[in-house]
């Protein structure tokens, strides 16, 4: 029986490409236990269940993004052929084709590791909600502070010398 747990190198093989959430071919291949070229046959032979928005094939410039990102994906840099990458359904009908008894069992681990992520894209969306809320608190909480100091410093001031008294005043010392 397979664990609960999604391995956590499994998370890490899901790449934004596109801006959106896919694994490569070659990473589902290792991971349902076929080699890439197989894996590619069967997905090629069953191109009417893989819809665009299900899986799209890399440009080249792409290709060699990933590649220079992604130590484990090295071996793409010198093949001829653009690798293909899945979303998670287009992952999960990749499963459903090879008819491996290792592809099912894995196809489970692919579903977690991009519901974790999910999870984790949503709880970083939170936290930087909460920074920006702290952070527009602070800045009001600051302005309300420069306002009590600056009122201090006038209070903390000398006052200002006497000025001369209104109206005609005489000045007896200037007579004597």
């Amino acid at each position: 029986m397979p664990s609960l747990v999604v391995p956590t190198p499994l998370v890490g093989r899901i790449q934004s490409i596109r801006g959106t959430r896919v694994m490569l071919d070659a990473d589902l291949a290792e991971l349902y236990g076929v080699s890439t070229k197989r894996f590619n046959e069967q997905v090629r032979r069953n191109l009417d269940r893989f819809p665009v928005d299900f899986m799209f094939q890399l440009t080249s410039a792409e290709k060699r993004e990933v590649v220079a990102n992604c130590d484990h994906l090295s071996k793409l840099k010198y093949s001829p052929h653009l690798p293909y990458a899945f979303t998670e359904h287009g992952a999960i009908m990749a499963a459903t084709i090879l008819n491996a008894p290792k592809a099912v069992e894995m196809s489970v681990f692919v579903v977690r590791a991009f519901v974790e992520l999910r999870e984790i894209l949503s709880t970083h969306r939170e936290l930087a909600a909460k920074l920006t809320e702290l952070e527009h608190k602070v800045s009001s909480h600051d302005q309300a502070l420069a306002g009590v100091i600056d009122a201090i410093r006038q209070l903390m001031s000398p006052p200002n010398p006497k000025k001369r008294p209104i109206g005609f005043t005489v000045d007896l010392e200037k007579d004597a």
